[in-house]
């Protein structure tokens, strides 16, 4: 599968998204909504593993790749919080959102090549990205609702937001253990401090910090939102800021390179 496809792809996958976040909207036909929505992300995953074919290694290694699984999982995370809470706007949000990854990769092409340094050559490799962007896109709806909350100051929005901060935290978690498992077989060290896994614990800090204060009940909502928004910030430092900061120039997790 050549990258040239993708935008074939990728317009496809969102018209269907868009389709089942309009059917969600009218809150008349769920079932449309759903169906609408997994068709999309059936499209969508055809053209990763048409690239995982192609490249004959797993498509993520570079930037632009790991945008590829956080524009897929985005819709997913969209719908399962859809499929609990029946937030009919949900999926208008999660598209918007896929859809801006989706245009920054359309409009900022890599080059993807078969080339999979020796760190990379390893069982942890998959999981570890698998797990860390599914994570990623459920905190990335809690951050939509924490949006919403702040907007709206309904007690049921922080219930939900709960819910996804346990669930991607969960997540986030395995995916950092994967990760140090990973970095004891490649680099000799279950953690380093480089530049990144500094900003991972920053990123988990601050949903336990939420988590706690959200047990505890003495803080206002507006606080926890606020709390979620930025640690939601954090985690996009930790995805791919944290690649342009001078310090991580030199940093073993920076594989994001175009040759």
């Amino acid at each position: 599968m050549s990258w040239e496809y993708f935008i074939l792809f990728a317009i496809a996958a969102l018209v269907c998204w868009a389709l089942g976040a309009f059917a969600a909207w009218k809150g008349t036909k769920t079932g449309w909504a759903y169906g609408f929505t997994f068709l999309g992300l059936a499209i969508f995953f055809s053209f990763i593993i048409g690239m995982w074919i192609s490249l004959e290694r797993p498509p993520m290694r570079t930037m632009g790749e790991t945008r590829l699984w956080y524009s897929f999982f985005l819709p997913l995370a969209g719908l399962i919080t859809y499929a609990r809470w029946k937030y009919k706007w949900i999926l208008s949000f999660s598209c918007i959102l896929s859809l801006v990854f989706i245009c920054i990769n359309i409009f900022k092409p890599e080059i993807h090549n078969k080339t999979l340094m020796p760190a990379l050559q390893s069982f942890w490799f998959v999981p570890h990205v698998t797990v860390y962007m599914f994570s990623y896109s459920v905190l990335g709806c809690a951050f939509i609702i924490a949006l919403c909350g702040l907007v709206h100051h309904k007690e049921e929005y922080l219930v939900t937001a709960d819910n996804l901060v346990y669930s991607g935290v969960a997540f986030l978690s395995i995916g950092m253990l994967l990760g140090s498992l990973w970095a004891k077989e490649a680099w000799g060290n279950y953690w380093s401090w480089d530049p990144k896994e500094t900003w991972a614990v920053v990123t988990w800090m601050g949903y336990l910090l939420y988590i706690h204060l959200r047990l505890r009940r003495k803080f206002r909502k507006k606080m926890l939102y606020v709390i979620l928004i930025f640690s939601f910030l954090a985690l996009q430092m930790c995805w791919y800021g944290v690649n342009y900061l001078p310090s991580a120039q030199q940093s073993v997790h920076l594989y994001n390179r175009n040759n």
